[in-house]
């Protein structure tokens, strides 16, 4: 997408005659509903099928509320499932990057801000300061909510390829020590949770659901 795709409302517009406020919060939760259509790579445990982005933030949410108690920082869960419900928006407009990609990390960052300017700048200005803040946040990595969040937005998808028996662990090129390099920074929020991480990692590549061998540098 770029900045001439029309917003979902161009095509039904709303009534004129919703007040000015409500009418640019209801563009915008409409204009969200195309997260429902970014398809990741992780396959779904329950469903033949890729999962998407809307799926993924919702696990996220339940999986903050879970595993809470497992952070090594004390955390507000309210604020933690804020940031993990705005992290992926932004990849209505810049679309998914696969973490197991070669190349398309490396215009990442600049895809996104565009799109967060864009997505974001459709609410009041007092909202989108709001959820920008929370979008930074979550890049940022800076508080302990940060850290849990993306800890959580790291084992999600190792569940889901564990059931999967293997899932983008056996993407071309990729080792089981690639894959413990990039959900490392799980450590970075819960030492218990890495723990169980590695457990998983480590029996997967057991079994032959990762390949074995040296991260590559």
């Amino acid at each position: 997408m770029n900045d001439r795709t029309p917003l979902l409302t161009d095509q039904t517009p709303l009534p004129d005659t919703i007040e000015a406020r409500l009418r640019r919060q209801l563009t915008f939760l409409i204009e969200v509903d195309r997260l429902k259509t970014i398809l990741r790579q992780s396959p779904l445990a329950a469903a033949d099928r890729r999962e998407n982005d809307a799926e993924h933030s919702w696990h996220l949410a339940m999986m903050v509320v879970v595993l809470a108690e497992y952070a090594d920082e004390p955390i507000d869960v309210g604020h933690t499932i804020k940031l993990v419900l705005v992290h992926d928006l932004v990849e209505i407009y810049a679309g998914d990057t696969p973490i197991y990609h070669p190349t398309m990390g490396a215009d990442q960052a600049e895809r996104e801000l565009a799109a967060a300017e864009k997505l974001f700048g459709m609410l009041p200005a007092d909202q989108a300061a709001e959820i920008r803040a929370l979008w930074d946040e979550f890049e940022a990595r800076q508080t302990p909510e940060a850290r849990f969040a993306k800890a959580m937005d790291r084992l999600e998808p190792q569940l889901l390829n564990w059931m999967a028996r293997g899932g983008t662990w056996l993407s071309p090129g990729i080792t089981a020590d690639d894959v413990r390099a990039r959900k490392a920074m799980i450590g970075d929020a819960s030492q218990a949770l890495w723990a169980a991480s590695k457990q998983i990692i480590a029996e997967g590549e057991r079994r032959g659901w990762a390949r074995p061998g040296q991260a590559r540098r």
